[in-house]
């Protein structure tokens, strides 16, 4: 059964963990975990001070060479009446922001993942140099178990 549409747009405003699907140069498939937040549309996630690879990372070198994306929310139970996913295939770009003040844009993404993620009072919610990521949604695919499955619902 397809997630309800209102379950659909609780889970994209409040789910904390996506998994984010790119494509290497050789076409393999490369995935890794994200947070993000949904502005206008879009669904942002940035490359933040948590610990990681020093230079660029994969998923940016992957989606600046193709920007096919896809984002994956799902919540695992040992009781599988209560299983459900939510799959996103997107366009993605990668988003540079020279300052905030200058890219209202970014800037209202920002503040979106800090008003999602109390974790970002801590960690910064962008390394230098500044990098997000804008996921534009092309296609939205869903299963769930039952309407008892989504527990935002």
């Amino acid at each position: 059964m397809r997630l309800p549409n209102a379950a659909i747009e609780r889970v994209l405003d409040t789910w904390s963990v996506a998994r984010l699907a790119t494509l290497t140069p050789e076409g393999r498939p490369h995935q890794v975990p994200i947070v993000f937040a949904r502005v206008q549309g879009l669904l942002w996630s940035p490359i933040d001070a948590k610990p990681k690879a020093p230079g660029e990372l994969a998923r940016v070198r992957h989606l600046r060479a193709n920007p096919a994306a896809s984002l994956l929310l799902d919540d695992y139970a040992d009781d599988w009446s209560r299983l459900w996913w939510l799959r996103i295939d997107a366009t993605a770009r990668v988003v540079e922001p020279a300052t905030l003040d200058a890219d209202p844009e970014a800037a209202a993404a920002v503040a979106a993942l800090r008003a999602k993620y109390p974790q970002y009072a801590r960690v910064a919610v962008l390394r230098d140099p500044p990098v997000l990521l804008a996921l534009q949604p092309l296609r939205i695919e869903s299963w769930c178990a039952g309407i008892d499955a989504v527990p935002v619902c």
